[in-house]
């Protein structure tokens, strides 16, 4: 029942590796992509640094790979067979919530790699999800977003009046259709709050990214 986290650093990966723990699965490694230039990871801008120390905080490994779009599926499926040999892992954890097609993805590489995929949060009720993590003490703030939303929303806490001002906006609460990408800074099962910054805000086509630093740096334990 050891477990290999699918991990972009934000809510969602995170509120499934809690979920998994708490329904008795074992956090055994992370695993991230990065982009082809490894600077920062594919999925939400998010920095090496930054990521491990996350992995840090929670006393967990992180593995990293860099990919293109193009060679993404490849590349995962022989990262995961990698783990799997390296890690007595048996699941791999994703936190899709209720995309199909994601779903299917997922399983599709886990089983390539002879891992079974779960998804602990799959067909929650979006807004009870989000309300749940902030329950929980799971922080996370906005570190990329779309147009609708803006640059001011960068930096901005997961909280009550965020969730509302969403709502006001027509914009799904959970972001699950790509409209904005979070960053945790703490959560239960962190040993300490991760301390970051933003440096500047950028704009990529109809993007809004925030360029992050870690304010400081903490000595690995792993």
């Amino acid at each position: 029942m050891n477990f290999l986290c699918s991990w972009s650093g934000g809510k969602d990966s995170c509120y499934a590796y809690y979920k998994a723990v708490e329904q008795g699965y074992g956090p055994t490694v992370l695993l991230n992509v990065m982009n082809e230039f490894g600077d920062r990871s594919r999925s939400h801008g998010i920095t090496k640094e930054i990521l491990e120390a996350q992995a840090n905080a929670m006393g967990v490994p992180i593995h990293f790979f860099n990919s293109t779009w193009k060679d993404y599926e490849e590349n995962y499926i022989e990262n995961l067979k990698q783990l799997a040999k390296t890690f007595p892992i048996t699941h791999a954890i994703f936190g899709d919530i209720d995309i199909e097609s994601h779903r299917a993805w997922e399983e599709k590489v886990a089983q390539a790699a002879n891992l079974k995929a779960v998804l602990p949060l799959w067909q929650g009720n979006r807004k009870q999800l989000v309300l749940d993590m902030i329950a929980t003490g799971l922080e996370a703030m906005i570190v990329s977003c779309n147009q609708c939303l803006g640059p001011e929303f960068l930096g901005r806490t997961i909280d009550e009046a965020l969730i509302d001002d969403l709502e006001n906006k027509g914009v799904d609460v959970c972001g699950e259709n790509g409209e904005f990408h979070t960053l945790v800074v703490n959560a239960p099962f962190f040993k300490h709050r991760i301390e970051v910054e933003i440096v500047e805000k950028k704009q990529s086509s109809n993007y809004n990214f925030a360029d992050l630093k870690l304010k400081c740096q903490q000595e690995s334990s792993i």
